[in-house]
Order: C-alpha cells, then sequence, then structure tokens
C-alpha cells in the first residue's frame, strides 16, 4: 500500500513553494524533497502587501515546518531532485535540530549546488537580521531588546550580533548555521545518473534509480521500485527543452525517427508524481526570448543606464551567464558584468570540475575553443585568478567567463564602478526579500531609465513577485507572461516602500556598553575556571592514599611542586593543608619548575573570612585530607589542633614490569596518537582544518542591526522575460500522456493548473482515471495492504518448476501443500503425493461424467504475466520483417496493411494489436502467417507460467 502526504507544494494551492511530501511505501517513510520557503517576506505595512496575505503566507510555512519536525526523526529515506532553495533549502536544519538523519540520496551536482544556495541564503539573512537559534534559549528581561525609533527615523534592533536575541512578534525563522550547512550536505550519498541503488536495512528491497531532469544542473527524477507496490516516479520540475548548459529531460526526448519519445524504463509505471505547475502555461519561443532579453540589456547600456538582474545563487544563474558571455564575445561590448554573490566564485569552480554533467552547447563549443587557444593559437586567453592552475582537466577548458566579475558586497561594487557607469548587475537573490539585490533595489530604482530585468516570478509575498505583478498587470491581455508572447517594459511609477534592514558597528555609549559587559562576562568566566581549578585541586588531595601510591614518581613530584608553588590558601575551609610563605626569598629549583613564592608580608596573626586566627608557619608545607579541621587529643590552651613543622617526604618507587623493564608511557602515548592520527577519515581532517580555519579568522567588530523603512519614489523600466528554464502546458500534457501511468498524483500546481492537467488526463481514452491531487496536510491511499510470507521449498519440488524469465525475476507455477516442522519456524511447501492427486482426478471424473460418453480430461493451464509495450513489439516485428506501423490510441498495425494503407486487397495478411485501458492485449484479424508470428511475438514478451 502507498501513502501520499504533501507536507508542502501540494495541489489546488497558491502557494506551491517549497515542495516537500511524505510517501509511505509499505512501512518505509521517504522524503521527498525538503525545500525552504522565503523566510524575509514583505512586511504588511507595506503599500503593495496585505496584511491577510502575510498572515497566510507565515501560517503556511509554520504548518510546513511543524509538520516536517513531527516525521522527520521517524523517516527512513531522503531523496533530493533539485539544488535549489525550494527543494534542499530546509534540509539543513532538520538535519541538524529535528533528527533528520536518515539516509539521503542526490547527484553530485545538486549536492554541490544545494550547499552553495543554502549558504549563501543562511549568510545574507544572519547579516542582515538576528536570527534566535533552537539551542539558545529568549531572553525575555532584556533591557535592550525590541525595536525603537532613533534620531534619524529609523527602526533599530538595539543588540549586538552575538546576543542571538529576535524582536517580539515575529514569526519564527528556521535558518541553519554555515558549519550546519556543511554537515548536511556532507552527509548526502551522491548516484550518477541510471545508476541503480538496492538499500538496505529498512528500506531493503527497494531499488532507487535517478535520472535526468533537466531544469537544474544535476536535477533529478527519482524511480523508486518496490517488490510489493511496484515502479514509482517523482518527476517534478522538469524542462524538456534542450538549453546552452543542460539537455533536456530523458522524459521526452527526440528520436531518430523525427519524433518525441519517452526513455523505455520510464514507461507505463505504477505511479507518476509529477507537477502541474505550468500546465495552463503557453511559453513563447526560447529564440524570441533570448532576443527580447539582449536586446533590452544591449539598449539600457548603450544609452549610458545600468542594467539589475536578480538571480538565484547557483542554478539557474549558469543559463544566464553562459547567454551573456557569448553576446558579449559576439557583440564585442565592453561593459562590465558584475555578479554580485558571497558564493560565485565557489560556485564556478564546482561547475568547472563537473564538466561530465553539462550538455547543451558548452560542453563541446567552449572546450574546442579554450584547447585551441591553449595549444597557442590566435586569440589566447590568459590564465585567470580562479584558474586554481589545473590546466590539464577538463573543466578548466570551459566556463571561463573574460567578461565576469565577483563583487560580494554592494559598498564593493560601488568602489570599483561608480553608479553613473553603465554596467549590468546580477545580484542575489532572485526574490530580492534580503541580500545585495534588495539594497541596491531602493537606490536603483530611482534612476530614471535604469532597467530592472526580471527572469522569474519569484514565490508569492516577496518583492520579486509584487515587480512582477505590477509588470504583469500592466501589459495586454494578449502579451501577458502566460499567452506565449514578449510583453514590453513599462516604465514604473509611484512610491513603493521598502524595509531594508543592515547590521552597522556599534559606536559611542553602546560600544562602550557592550564592551563593559563583555569585561563582565569575561570575568565572570574567568572566575568560574579558577573556582573549578581549585575544586579539582581539591579533589585530587581528597583521594585515598592507595591510590596515590599508583602514581608515577613523575606524577608525584609534578604534584607536590604545584603544591608548594600555589598561593596561600586559606586555613578556615579546611578541605587541605596549609600553604603559608614568610618574606625569606627562595631561590629557584634546577630546570625552572620551581617559583619564587609571593613575598607577601605575613607577619603578625590575621583574620580570615570565617573570623579564625591564621598560624604562620616557617616552612611551606603540604597536608593531605582534611587535616586542618580534624579533631586529636592534644589540644593547644586556646582550643586548636597544635600543627607541627614538617617537611614533605616523597617515596620514590620504580615502576617496571614483570619483566624488570621500566615502562614508558609516554612513549606508548605518542604511538598511539599516532595511529589515531593516520587512522582519521578525510571527512574528520577536513572539519578539523575547517574549524582551524574558522578560529583563525578575525573577530567580527561588535555591531547592531538597524531596519530602515524607504519610500522608493520609481523611476526606472521593468521587463519580464521567462527564463526559469521549466515545461509549458503543452509540453507537460504532452510527456504524461507518453509516459501513460496507471496511477498520477499532481502536485506543486495552483488550482486553475490542477484542473487543466486533470482535464487533459480525462479527455484521452487511453489514460488512467485515477488522479489524486491531495491538498497540504491531506492523506491519501492507494492501494492495498499486502502481506509477504517466507516459506521453504524442498529440491524435489524445486527441480520440477518450470520457471519462466520476467525482467530480473524468474517466476514459476507450483502447487503443494504447507506443512509446518517442529525443527523450523518456516513452513514447508511438500508435493501432493500421486495418490491423493489420482484420487482427486477421478472423483471429479466419477461426478461429472455422462453416461455414454469419455472420461473428462483436465486441460493445461497458463498465466501470462507482464506488460505489452507497442513499441517493443515494433521493433520486434522489424526484426524479422513484418512491417507495422503505430496509428494511435493504443493501435499497432501488423502486416501488408501497414505498407499499402487500409486497402481492402492488403486486409488479409495484416492483424491489429489493440491495448486497451484495462491493459488487456486484443488481435484481430484474418487466420494466416502474419497473425501466427505476431501472436508468437507478443508471447515472446511475457512471462508463461504453466500450470
Amino acid at each position: 500500500m502507498i501513502t501520499f502526504t504533501p507536507l508542502s507544494g501540494a495541489a489546488r494551492s497558491a502557494r506551491t513553494i517549497p515542495l516537500a511530501y511524505l510517501l509511505k511505501v509499505d512501512d518505509v517513510q521517504i522524503l521527498l524533497d525538503c525545500g525552504s520557503p522565503d523566510w524575509c517576506p514583505e512586511r504588511a505595512s507595506s503599500s503593495a502587501v496585505k496584511e491577510e496575505d502575510l498572515a497566510e503566507s507565515s501560517f503556511h510555512w509554520e504548518q510546513y515546518c511543524q509538520a516536517l519536525k513531527e516525521h522527520a526523526p521517524n523517516i527512513d529515506l531522503v531523496l533530493l531532485s533539485h539544488g535549489d532553495l525550494a527543494h534542499s533549502g530546509l534540509y539543513p536544519y532538520a538535519y541538524a535540530h529535528w533528527g533528520l538523519k536518515a539516509p539521503a540520496y542526490t547527484t553530485l551536482p545538486v549536492q554541490a549546488m544545494g550547499r552553495i544556495a543554502a549558504t549563501e541564503d543562511v549568510e545574507g539573512i544572519r547579516d542582515e537580521e538576528e536570527v534566535e537559534d533552537e539551542s539558545t534559549p529568549s531572553n525575555d528581561d532584556s533591557d535592550i531588546e525590541g525595536i525603537q525609533e532613533n534620531e534619524n527615523g529609523e527602526d533599530q534592533i538595539l543588540s549586538s550580533a552575538s546576543e542571538g536575541r529576535v524582536a517580539k512578534g515575529k514569526p519564527r525563522k528556521y535558518i541553519a548555521t554555515v558549519q550546519e550547512v556543511h554537515d548536511a550536505f556532507d552527509s548526502l550519498n551522491v548516484l550518477r545518473y541510471s545508476q541503480p541503488c538496492h538499500l538496505q536495512g529498512k528500506c531493503q528491497g527497494l531499488t532507487i534509480i535517478p535520472f535526468n531532469a533537466g531544469h537544474t544542473l544535476g536535477g533529478t527524477i527519482w524511480k523508486i521500485r518496490s517488490p510489493t507496490a511496484g515502479t514509482l516516479l517523482y518527476a517534478v520540475d522538469m524542462n524538456h527543452m534542450r538549453e546552452r548548459h543542460l539537455d533536456g529531460t530523458v522524459l521526452m526526448r527526440s528520436s531518430s525517427g523525427g519524433g518525441a519519445g519517452v526513455f523505455e524504463s520510464l514507461l507505463r509505471p505504477d505511479l507518476l508524481i509529477t507537477d502541474a505547475d505550468r500546465a495552463n502555461v503557453t511559453a513563447a519561443r526560447r529564440k524570441d526570448r533570448d532576443a527580447a532579453l539582449l536586446d533590452c540589456i544591449t539598449s539600457g547600456l548603450t544609452s549610458r543606464n545600468s542594467v539589475l538582474m536578480p538571480c538565484d545563487a547557483s542554478t539557474r544563474v549558469l543559463e544566464l551567464l553562459v547567454l551573456l558571455d557569448q553576446h558579449w564575445s559576439y557583440s564585442r561590448l565592453k561593459y562590465p558584468i558584475c555578479l554580485l554573490s558571497r558564493t560565485g566564485r565557489e560556485m564556478l569552480t564546482f561547475v568547472r570540475s563537473m564538466m561530465e554533467w553539462l550538455g547543451g552547447t558548452i560542453s563541446k563549443e567552449d572546450v574546442g575553443v579554450e584547447a585551441t587557444d591553449s595549444k597557442g593559437g590566435k586569440g589566447g586567453k590568459r590564465k585567470r585568478a580562479d584558474d586554481d592552475g589545473d590546466e590539464d582537466a577538463l573543466g578548466a577548458f570551459a566556463l571561463r567567463f573574460k567578461h565576469l566579475e565577483f563583487f560580494n558586497t554592494p559598498a564593493a561594487l560601488l568602489q570599483t564602478y561608480s553608479s553613473k557607469d553603465p554596467k549590468l548587475i546580477l545580484a542575489v537573490p532572485a526574490t530580492l526579500s534580503h541580500g545585495p539585490s534588495r539594497a541596491l533595489f531602493a537606490e536603483f530604482a530611482e534612476t530614471p531609465d535604469n532597467v530592472v530585468l526580471l527572469t522569474g516570478r519569484s514565490e508569492p509575498g516577496t518583492l520579486g513577485r509584487i515587480l512582477f505583478d505590477k509588470w504583469n498587470d500592466s501589459q495586454r491581455d494578449d502579451t501577458k507572461w502566460d499567452r506565449g508572447k514578449i510583453g514590453n517594459n513599462v516604465m514604473m511609477d509611484g512610491v513603493l516602500r521598502v524595509k531594508i534592514n543592515t547590521k552597522v558597528p556599534l559606536q559611542g555609549a553602546e560600544l562602550d556598553e557592550y564592551l563593559q559587559k563583555e569585561r563582565a562576562a569575561k570575568e565572570q568566566e574567568t572566575a568560574r575556571k579558577v573556582a573549578q581549578a581549585r575544586s579539582q585541586r581539591i579533589l585530587e588531595a581528597d583521594e585515598d592514599e592507595s591510590e596515590s601510591d599508583t602514581d608515577s614518581d613523575s606524577d608525584e613530584e609534578n604534584e607536590v611542586e604545584r603544591a608548594l608553588g600555589d598561593d596561600i590558601m586559606d586555613t578556615s575551609e579546611g578541605r587541605g593543608g596549609s600553604i603559608n610563605s614568610f618574606n625569606e626569598t627562595k631561590p629557584k629549583r634546577k630546570g625552572g619548575k620551581r617559583k619564587d613564592v609571593d613575598g607577601a608580608d605575613w607577619s603578625g596573626l590575621g583574620l580570615d573570612d570565617e573570623g579564625l586566627t591564621k598560624q604562620i608557619l616557617s616552612y611551606d608545607i603540604y597536608l593531605k585530607g582534611n587535616v586542618s579541621k580534624a579533631t586529636s587529643f592534644f589540644k593547644s590552651q586556646d582550643g586548636q589542633t597544635h600543627r607541627f613543622r614538617m617537611f614533605p617526604y616523597i617515596e620514590k618507587k620504580r615502576r617496571v614490569d614483570e619483566y624488570g623493564e621500566t615502562i614508558d608511557v609516554g612513549m606508548w602515548l605518542r604511538k598511539g596518537k599516532a595511529l589515531e592520527e593516520d587512522a582519521e577519515s578525510e571527512e574528520v581532517k577536513e572539519a578539523r582544518r575547517r574549524k582551524a580555519e574558522e578560529e583563525a579568522k578575525p573577530r567580527e567588530p561588535p555591531s547592531k542591526f538597524i531596519s530602515t523603512e524607504v519610500d522608493v519614489q520609481l523611476a526606472c523600466r521593468l521587463l519580464f522575460v521567462d527564463l526559469e528554464g521549466l515545461h509549458d502546458g503543452r509540453a507537460v500534457k504532452t510527456i504524461v500522456r507518453e509516459v501513460n501511468p496507471r496511477k498520477m498524483i499532481v502536485v506543486h500546481a495552483p488550482p486553475a493548473a490542477t484542473d487543466a492537467l486533470v482535464e487533459s488526463c480525462a479527455a484521452v481514452r487511453t489514460m488512467t482515471r485515477d488522479v489524486f491531487s491531495p491538498t497540504q496536510g491531506e492523506t491519501i491511499q492507494i492501494g492495498q495492504q499486502t502481506n509477504s510470507f517466507s516459506i521453504s521449498i524442498p529440491d524435489e519440488l524445486l527441480a520440477s518448476i518450470k520457471m519462466s524469465r520476467f525482467e530480473d525475476n524468474e517466476i514459476g507455477h507450483v502447487t503443494g501443500r504447507i506443512a509446518s516442522l517442529a525443527s523450523s519456524t518456516i513452513p514447508v511447501l511438500e508435493p501432493l503425493s500421486s495418490a491423493v492427486a489420482s484420487q482427486s482426478i477421478s472423483h471429479t471424473a466419477v461426478m461429472g461424467r455422462i453416461l455414454g460418453s469419455r472420461p473428462r480430461a483436465t486441460l493445461p493451464q497458463s498465466t501470462m504475466i507482464g506488460e505489452l509495450k507497442l513499441t517493443a513489439l515494433k521493433s520486434r516485428l522489424a526484426a524479422i520483417g513484418v512491417q507495422a506501423e503505430l496509428i494511435g490510441e493504443g493501435v499497432l498495425i501488423c502486416g501488408a496493411a501497414a505498407k499499402r494503407g487500409n486497402s481492402s486487397d492488403s486486409l488479409e495478411d495484416s492483424v491489429a494489436v489493440k491495448k486497451t485501458a484495462r491493459g488487456r492485449v486484443e488481435l484481430e484479424g484474418a487466420v494466416s502467417d502474419v497473425y501466427y508470428t505476431v501472436r508468437k511475438e507478443i508471447y515472446g514478451l511475457h512471462a508463461l507460467v504453466a500450470a
């Protein structure tokens, strides 16, 4: 039985991002994707955002996070399909805080791109606002908590960056740290395309296979094979079109005959889980979209204006970079392309090391050009700083964007290029909800004739979606984004209120207050450590004498020397001996271990904290145990115990083994440490190196977070060009019809798109009628609960079975009797005795025999297992010389009619093979050689099990 529950990204929902689904196959719980929402939606105070929309957004992600937190410890398998935030952004936090420790699988590019996208996101948010960690309890009695308005009209959060407090009234944000991101993605298991992985443990019996989905580098379609549930296909966010750096999905590829076909191993699954987000969208031609994008950029730069393109940090930005680099090289443009991202260099380094995952045109053209230049041809490119010196690798000859420049912050960009210089800026994130793209937009949009160029719709509730809605509402009905036309750029006007979060260093009184608190905290920490060390010394002094005899000579000497070198201990504590010193200066011992004693003047009697008199002794002594408060028979006149002058005595012992050899403990410790270092894995060494680098980083100055409400006077131009790299409605309907699943679940789709895909499936006669579209949190069950049993077959019975091979299994028919043995817990299938079988046959013959008729004989029965694929039958018939042609609607014409058309003369030597929706196969035609040939080939495509 299959159970499916959308945690987020359900069908018939206005909010289709992020994607996370809980799939239960028998007793195995599988998490399909683990995306994160946009944590920084627009505030309700903005004129473009309604308060109910903000409340719905907060409720949506809070409901999703609580559901994921509840199910995370019980999940047995995690499958990630794409390396962007919508599919894998919340996995690091769930892995670190919610117990999502199940084995996780993905492809190598998804692991790398997901790590980069999550790192960029968490660093951008943590650099702008305080994030409450789940391990850090909130402090409600803080005197600096909250938001206040300063003299400049700015809302500032009066807190330092290190205290981790969050203003009240805000929804909880689940944002991991950078170290948690690295740890989570390091734990992923990577697979290659078409590589089957047979799972073990609780998932034993399941096989997962990744296939190319397009859209992103390493994007995956997951095929799950279960012995009880059959074949399941999880295919979301696909792209059937070939791009500059990627090939299209395997679910729809061009065949040699000029048509399109589906990868054979993905045909006719038992369950297909797919999205319908763009089922009612008609995409414009790729040529027109590219031309509109480049024309807008070129016209903006040549008119001495700048262009701002919000983009993501890892996945879709690659297609933009390749397109822009080719256009810059062809048009010989001199304007800079500025990538404003903290992880831009790291992202390109990863991509250059994964050239085998790339497709399209870049994997051939760029490699050939660079290889020619590296041999001394004309136009040889100079070595760039980010080439890493690896010129022999394949990735060293591709993706060398010579027109691209990297910047970490907007301030670094403005230091290099003035705001008046024309330039193309690619800034993250694409939603403009935080980070560099949002910081630049506030100033960028106020400059007349500057261009803001959107390439995606972004998530609802973000600034990117607000700008997209403004552009789309300004278009005519026939030029809107989903009508297959390229719209026009619009001149923006009006005022848009934008909240800008920044982190600034503390100054003046705030800095003094912070430093004073920091010093107080350090003093408390130092006092705590001193008290802890003192307690440790007291515990060592109270140890039993027998335990101290087992110590080595060096340990005893070090203990006494440490005792003699300590400062004066308080005699009123009574937990150790009295250590006093006098004004006499004592020489240092050889080796420097003995230090001069403090020369404080203790002549005369002093009082301790409890009012007891301190007695001065002539020598530094150390008395073990509870001596100072021990009672004695001999009393002094004032009732106190006498203390006698004594020198410490150490009984030197040589520790030898049973053979008289001295045991060198230090040698064994050094050798053990060396063995441990050699046995350390590369992951441990990498984690230790990363930790050392973090400790070596300079400490961040104390700072505070400031929130400023800015009224942006819009004066720029705005254009949207769809470069999301996803299929449109026509493609998804064709793919679903070609895959032809037995059952289908629709996810990740608004209500209109869900209805469009369901109606399209209902219009096809051969398509299944079992189409489900669950809402968020709704659980649907497919199939029935099946039970499997183990049984033992003896060799005698096993040798009599005639086996038939079907796919990867061998199937046979057997009849016997189940018997239980006392010596085994597994029942045994015993063969029926011949006497019992003959008695049963004779009894049946006598009861059913008619007077004067012959005895009735039972005919052998056969069972055909398998599913006929008309494409496979066509290939087999062509191999033996029988012409066959598909005419649609599940009908294959074989014989003469396939050659000469549907004439009356050709119908005699022709047959038609029909495949109905119920899985039945019908063979129609005259009795001829073609009929028997086709029937034989149909039998050959099935496993024949004889009874």
